[in-house]
């Protein structure tokens, strides 16, 4: 099933709770805008496309919760929704991206509320069904880039769990696979919340690709000794100029492929680059919980001291200057980025 849907007959939100995999598969059932935001939040949903998606979806539960009878004020409780929405996770841009395409519908009608409330639930599964069809061109375009016996390193998770479905870096080496090109993964764990080992590695293990699992900063170790051929990963915003935001830790995976010479490609839909950002550093970066750093245990016991504190960035930006290309679902990019991403962009 897709990890984003919507129930007709319930009127409700359908979220694979990411949080429980891979010891559980459980879907939660969202009623409302509120419980969107907080299912975004606590990453109940997670991954940029994903995200964009169920706050698409959040935005319609918010036409149907709304007891206005008029559009001005349906409108005013759509934009309080899209407010709260906006908030619960800020560097992802497809989130913003999502909520906007939204409310410019909303925006541009005139009829009754009623007519209105289906508009957007239409929009938002419109989203949805594009995500998808999206993420297979991504993955034709960049499963050229990979050749019959590569190794290739993935941080995070970007498969169809982060995704409405298919995904984007995994949704790549997932199509080279599909092909019949013998590939083998590394996955880094991605700590904290270790997507790579608990999303990234049960995705490859449906599809049968095989993969080995990898401490974050073990990936030095492996390029460097030229067991890596490329390096494929995600993105939750990128800049005009080509700089990258991606889980925290791509930053020093990048560093490594750059000096050991191995090709470095994000994998991006184009909702993903924000052209009004003119570099990285105004990527805003979400810092969270300290609790998700001290919380790890190891065999039953707590690895941080009693009364420790911690750093939780989620994030960190990559420098244009370490990307060498950025796969798109309009074809693949290649420096200078802030010339061509726009020209990418702008094309039908």
């Amino acid at each position: 099933m897709r990890t984003v849907s919507w129930d007709d007959r319930r009127g409700e939100l359908l979220l694979i709770d990411q949080r429980l995999l891979p010891s559980e598969f459980r879907i939660a059932r969202i009623r409302t805008y509120r419980e969107t935001a907080d299912a975004i939040r606590t990453m109940v949903v997670r991954g940029a496309p994903a995200i964009g998606a169920a706050a698409a979806f959040g935005l319609a539960l918010a036409g149907f919760q709304s007891k206005a009878d008029t559009l001005p004020a349906l409108l005013r409780d759509l934009q309080e929704a899209a407010d709260v929405l906006a908030r619960s996770r800020p560097t992802a841009v497809n989130l913003t991206w999502a909520l906007q395409r939204m409310l410019r519908v909303a925006a541009g009608y005139v009829g009754t509320p009623d007519k209105l409330r289906q508009l957007l639930l239409a929009e938002a599964q419109r989203i949805a069904d594009e995500d998808v069809a999206i993420n297979k061109r991504m993955a034709e375009h960049g499963a050229a880039l990979i050749d019959d016996g590569d190794t290739v390193i993935h941080h995070c998770n970007t498969g169809a769990l982060a995704t409405v479905d298919w995904g984007t870096a995994l949704g790549v080496i997932r199509m080279a696979h599909e092909q019949g090109k013998r590939i083998h993964v590394l996955v880094d764990e991605t700590r904290p919340r270790l997507q790579g080992a608990r999303l990234t590695a049960w995705e490859l293990s449906q599809y049968g690709i095989p993969y080995d699992i990898i401490s974050d900063n073990a990936a030095g170790y492996f390029l460097r000794s030229g067991q890596v051929q490329k390096v494929f990963v995600g993105a939750d915003r990128v800049a005009r100029n080509g700089d990258v935001a991606n889980k925290i830790g791509t930053y020093m995976l990048a560093l490594a492929a750059y000096d050991n010479g191995v090709p470095f490609y994000p994998v991006v839909p184009t909702s993903t680059v924000d052209l009004s950002l003119q570099h990285g550093a105004r990527i805003p970066i979400e810092e969270r919980d300290p609790e998700e750093v001290l919380a790890l245990q190891l065999r039953g016991r707590p690895v941080a001291p009693e009364g420790a504190s911690a750093r939780n960035p989620a994030f960190d930006v990559t420098p244009a200057r370490l990307v060498t290309a950025i796969v798109t679902e309009k074809g693949i990019v290649y420096p200078p980025f802030d010339l061509h991403l726009p020209q990418v962009i702008h094309h039908p």
